[in-house]
């Protein structure tokens, strides 16, 4: 579908979700389609996404085109901002524009603002413990980016937009092909015979499971009405807490233990000129070479529990959608965390 137009609205909230057809952005559409929302979707090939997903209701238009934002946004109590720039290209220049649209059309529509954030906000002299309250001072050009965009929301947010960020570590699940996991540690379409390992030796490091994530916004935004005006929350997601855990995890799944293989950094550097996600990757080295851990303390102690895979029910479905595995019926069951 691409007008507004939609016999099938009624009174169930709309939610507007720039980047239905990424990783997160996939996963929370869904999750508030399964709630009852009515789930908005803009897209530059709308019809080409409406035959993938035919739950959403899908717009023609562009998250850089402000009328089109807008227009999608009518009567919208949620907007979605999970979108990116194909391949992290032109990515510098599009991202703060592509958020101000979101902001001009939450303000004009009085809705909610959802923006999944991320670590590169920080740089060393948060290690290795990381509140919502640490000083946020990247070390990297990226890192600049993400907190300008989380400045020009709280500014948003002093000015009546209400703003909800949540921040969780390196993304894996199905639909998390831009990921460390698929391109980093496996080869997508082959079976796991090795394993690279990115992390210096003995080194932790903190992934969120996609399902996971999205589950824990959509219980945030359940509870829309106790949060403030703007809310930020970090999830623990799985820790490995020395690098090998989650080559581990992977082992149990495939049912062998895989060769353990060194990340070819050097390959990133030589590369990133011409390839913008060898640039991206690169220069998130540093979150390699020590253990950076952000706590959800404030996350469970608003919500309870945060929502938790077992690591090889999710390491399945993860393995599966790459294709590196057959896949199996097994639904993975969230526990506490």
């Amino acid at each position: 579908m691409s007008g507004l137009s939609n016999p099938n609205l009624g009174l169930k909230p709309i939610a507007l979700v720039l980047g239905a057809t990424g990783g997160i952005g996939g996963h929370v559409a869904r999750g508030l389609a399964a709630r009852g929302w009515t789930v908005r979707a803009l897209n530059r090939k709308a019809g080409e996404a409406a035959k993938r997903e035919p739950r959403f209701h899908w717009l023609q238009g562009d998250a850089m085109n402000a009328a089109d934002v807008r227009r999608a946004a009518q009567d919208a109590r949620l907007i979605v901002h999970a979108v990116n720039p194909p391949g992290y290209k032109d990515w510098e220049k599009l991202v703060l524009p592509m958020l101000e649209n979101t902001i001009a059309a939450a303000r004009a529509v009085g809705a909610r603002i959802l923006l999944p954030g991320t670590v590169y906000n920080y740089g060393p002299d948060a290690f290795p413990e990381i509140s919502e309250e640490s000083p946020q001072n990247p070390a990297t050009r990226k890192g600049a980016i993400r907190v300008e965009l989380e400045r020009r929301l709280e500014a948003a947010s002093s000015e009546g937009v209400p703003v909800l960020i949540v921040r969780a570590g390196d993304y894996f699940g199905p639909g998390a092909a831009n990921s460390w996991f698929a391109q980093g540690l496996v080869k997508p379409g082959k079976p796991v015979r090795s394993v690279s390992q990115p992390s210096a030796e003995g080194v932790g490091h903190q992934w969120a499971y996609l399902p996971d994530v999205a589950e824990t916004m959509l219980r945030l935004i359940d509870r829309e009405g106790e949060l403030p005006r703007f809310a930020r929350f970090q999830m623990r997601g799985f820790w490995d807490r020395d690098g090998s855990e989650m080559i581990a995890a992977i082992g149990r799944v495939v049912g062998q233990k895989p060769k353990v293989k060194a990340f070819p950094w050097w390959l990133l550097k030589l590369g990133s000129p011409f390839v913008p996600i060898f640039r991206e990757l690169g220069e998130m080295r540093y979150l390699w070479k020590v253990p950076v851990r952000m706590s959800n303390d404030k996350l469970r102690a608003f919500l309870g529990e945060e929502p938790s895979t077992p690591i090889d029910e999710a390491i399945r479905a993860t393995l599966a959608d790459l294709g590196c595995i057959e896949p199996k019926a097994v639904k993975p069951v969230a526990l506490l965390a």
